[in-house]
């Protein structure tokens, strides 16, 4: 059984900073990781492959050639090979873009080894879109499944596979035939500590980059800004939550300041 799972590289959203002046973020003020859904995405695929007693992992990543060490990181993890697409022609791709650029890299991988199963990680925080992963999908013409919580079951006789996703009314229990991509929540998995095995494969991995020409047939005006019709408009810090306002007085004084409260909500958010 093939397993790809898509990563990728993003900023420490706990210590990144905004630019005051440019509205953007600030990815210097932050340390480079693997995005943690993506950490999540790679250890389920160990655990699949574990229960299966066989298989391959390989990761795929979209970024600048420093994206190499998240790469590392994922066969710290427990991933097998590792890939990832290089090229200024990418660059500023948004979601549309990148899961065209993905999609190209996967068909590639699958020519010399068939792909069983894609997963990714919920959503990227630095985006959080969540629509590359079904953006692939849609693109390999294969079946998404996300808001993954569990995967109970695969099948690689009848090649289909039970999994467990979460509604936000409640939980839904799908049967998918392979090959189909999954987008994973956190809570699918624990990240176990790595062996020392597993360590020292990483700091001596060396990856497959590939550029635009590696690919094979690409449409490029699909790569990179031009294949990005989406933009983003303003990006802005959240004004600091004020404090609450105490009521002070008797039941019936307290009562008239609310009120008063109330009807200067209403006229500041205009409602009739």
């Amino acid at each position: 059984m093939h397993i790809v799972v898509c990563v990728k590289q993003v900023p420490d959203t706990k210590i990144i900073k905004i630019n005051p002046k440019t509205n953007t973020l600030d990815r210097r003020s932050a340390p480079a990781i693997l995005n943690p859904y993506d950490a999540h995405a790679v250890q389920e695929a160990v655990r699949l492959k574990s229960i299966l007693g066989r298989g391959k992992i390989s990761v795929l990543s979209m970024g600048p050639p420093q994206a190499t060490e998240v790469i590392k990181k994922c066969i710290e993890i427990g991933a097998d090979e590792g890939y990832l697409i290089s090229d200024r022609a990418f660059a500023g791709a948004d979601t549309l873009a990148t899961s065209y650029a993905l999609s190209k890299a996967l068909e590639k991988i699958a020519s010399v080894d068939p792909i069983d199963l894609v997963i990714c990680g919920k959503h990227a925080i630095d985006g959080d879109t969540g629509q590359v992963g079904p953006g692939i999908a849609r693109r390999l013409d294969i079946p998404p499944v996300t808001n993954v919580i569990e995967v109970s079951e695969v099948n690689s006789n009848d090649r289909t596979i039970v999994i467990k996703r979460k509604l936000s009314n409640g939980y839904e229990l799908v049967q998918a035939n392979m090959p189909c991509l999954l987008t994973v929540e956190k809570e699918i998995n624990k990240i176990e500590y790595s062996p020392l095995s597993n360590m020292l494969k990483a700091a001596r991995y060396k990856s497959h980059i590939w550029s635009v020409s590696d690919l094979g047939e690409v449409n490029i005006t699909q790569l990179g800004l031009k294949g990005s019709p989406t933009v983003v408009g303003k990006m802005f810090t959240p004004p600091k939550l004020e404090g609450g306002k105490m009521l002070d007085g008797t039941s019936d004084e307290q009562v008239s300041q609310l009120m008063e409260v109330l009807l200067e909500q209403k006229e500041l958010l205009n409602v009739k």
